[in-house]
């Protein structure tokens, strides 16, 4: 509870410090922020390019291209994996704050995963012009994506007070994370549909906990299915979100004292 509280306290120092951290991510580099914006694009059109032209990927069966099934479901996966990453390494890129005793090095993790959310608010913004453009408006369904836009804050927090508290004791265990989320976008699903796989292997995949997010974002930008429709899976994805976040805080709290020795 004193870390909340401590959370809490310092929000309004949070949202700035995340502000400044998406501003000079970028800014030893001619393009400056542009290159947070045509990354992501360039690696979609290499995989509609793949999957579209190359395999000759089919719509949906409700009639939307495969490259709205592909942009809606890798949105947020670029959400999550960026935040996520950048977290785990936060104590490092930011070790002479780690250094100050009076400085609440707690909030670091949330600035990180704060500092994406712009380039995701972008890419949200994008996907709907996308849709609009090849005549497929979204539903009134698509007003949700501000709560599975939240579900993936606080997963990607949770994790990430996990990962940034032994990045400083065992620094390649941010390849491991690395390494991981590679091979979990390909399980979520995100590059084909989950209706292509066997039934067992469907309900394996369903246990990890974006598959909840990716999914809610397609309902809101093309199924039209509410949230609620999904209880049971809501309730799995929180109960598994909440159990992450307290393995996390409580390694966190654990291990921070020792943050400034080895760093």
């Amino acid at each position: 509870m004193n870390m909340f509280r401590e959370l809490l306290a310092n929000r309004k120092l949070i949202w700035k410090l995340a502000k400044n951290d998406f501003k000079t991510k970028y800014s030893g580099s001619y393009f400056g922020i542009f290159w947070a914006f045509v990354q992501p694009i360039v690696t979609v059109l290499i995989y509609v390019f793949v999957f579209q032209v190359g395999f000759k990927a089919q719509p949906t069966d409700t009639g939307y291209p495969y490259v709205l099934q592909l942009v809606s479901g890798i949105i947020p996966w670029f959400f999550f994996s960026e935040a996520l990453l950048s977290a785990t390494n936060c104590l490092l890129e930011y070790s002479y704050l780690v250094k100050k005793v009076v400085f609440k090095i707690s909030i670091l993790p949330i600035v990180k995963v704060l500092s994406a959310i712009f380039v995701h608010i972008f890419f949200i913004c994008f996907g709907v012009l996308l849709f609009v453009i090849m005549g497929k408006i979204p539903p009134i369904q698509f007003v949700q994506i501000v709560y599975y836009m939240f579900c993936t804050l606080c997963l990607a927090i949770g994790l990430s007070f996990f990962t940034c508290a032994i990045v400083p004791f065992f620094r390649d265990f941010y390849q491991m994370v690395s390494i991981a989320l590679q091979i979990g976008m390909w399980l979520c699903p995100i590059m084909y549909d989950i209706s292509l796989i066997p039934t067992k292997i469907q309900f394996i995949l369903k246990l990890n906990p974006v598959y909840y997010i990716v999914q809610g974002y397609r309902d809101s930008y093309m199924n039209g299915i509410w949230f609620w429709h999904h209880g049971t899976m809501g309730i799995y994805f929180w109960v598994v979100t909440i159990l992450f976040g307290i393995l996390g805080f409580k390694t966190f709290k654990k291990l921070r004292v020792h943050f400034s020795d080895v760093l």
